[in-house]
């Protein structure tokens, strides 16, 4: 019984740590703005964004901040039309 419990407590240790790693590596998006260029004709054009926009824009969610910042990046960032295929997308625009 006690080899039981000691093998049940170490699968289940296991699953734990598998789950948590897995969570982190959920939340730590990679800041690129290139991740953004699906959106790039939404962008330019006002079009309704694509599904893969809206899924990078929903992987980049943590970036928007720093994409603010960056003088480089936040013109495209901060335009009335990114701002509409960010709410387009479901993405609640940043409050930096």
């Amino acid at each position: 019984m006690k080899k039981f419990s000691f093998v049940a407590v170490a699968v289940m240790a296991a699953v734990v740590v598998l789950v948590a790693s897995e969570a982190q590596m959920a939340e730590a998006a990679t800041c690129n703005p290139t991740e953004l260029s699906p959106c790039s004709s939404s962008l330019t054009s006002g079009s309704p964004p694509s599904a893969a926009c809206c899924s990078k824009l929903k992987e980049q969610k943590p970036c928007l901040c720093g994409y603010l910042k960056n003088p480089n990046v936040k013109q495209y960032v901060n335009s009335p039309t990114a701002r509409k295929v960010v709410s387009s997308c479901g993405v609640p625009y940043p409050q930096c």
